[in-house]
């Protein structure tokens, strides 16, 4: 049940995140956002690691394994780019369920296929007509908007 919370606060949270990053942007640019966005990320990083008593030092870094792992904050920057520049294009309402949709069937095949380490799971039919009607509901949202 905590896991279901912390979901949904994550979801708003990344809409709030989203909205407000496009709000910066429209008063810089992109990268100036984005950066500015990554940079702050790091330094409530660093902040919350000294006060949770610093577990593990940054050299367990050194161990994590496959390394490519290691570029998920690569990954976050072009994420950060791509929420910002899809929210300017269609609004944050329209923007977060392509993102959430694209989120599901991403996820979904990465279980199936047991990617990037993923315990793999057996296909369903019922989960991808779930997406099949993930995305119906996305369309119908969509042309709701339109005359």
């Amino acid at each position: 049940m905590f896991g279901f919370l912390i979901a949904i606060i994550s979801g708003a949270l990344m809409s709030i995140q989203g909205v407000w990053n496009a709000g910066v942007t429209k008063q810089t640019s992109i990268w100036t956002a984005a950066g500015f966005v990554q940079f702050s990320a790091f330094l409530v990083c660093v902040a919350a690691w000294f006060i949770s008593g610093k577990e593990k030092g940054i050299g367990s870094l050194l161990q994590v394994s496959p390394k490519y792992f290691l570029l998920g904050g690569v990954l976050g920057a072009f994420i950060t780019f791509t929420v910002i520049q899809s929210i300017a294009m269609l609004g944050p309402a329209k923007s977060a369920m392509f993102i959430v949709t694209a989120q599901l069937i991403a996820s979904y095949l990465i279980e199936v296929f047991g990617l990037f380490g993923t315990e793999k799971v057996p296909f369903s039919w019922q989960k991808l007509c779930a997406a099949a009607v993930t995305v119906g509901g996305v369309i119908w949202f969509k042309s709701a908007g339109t005359k």
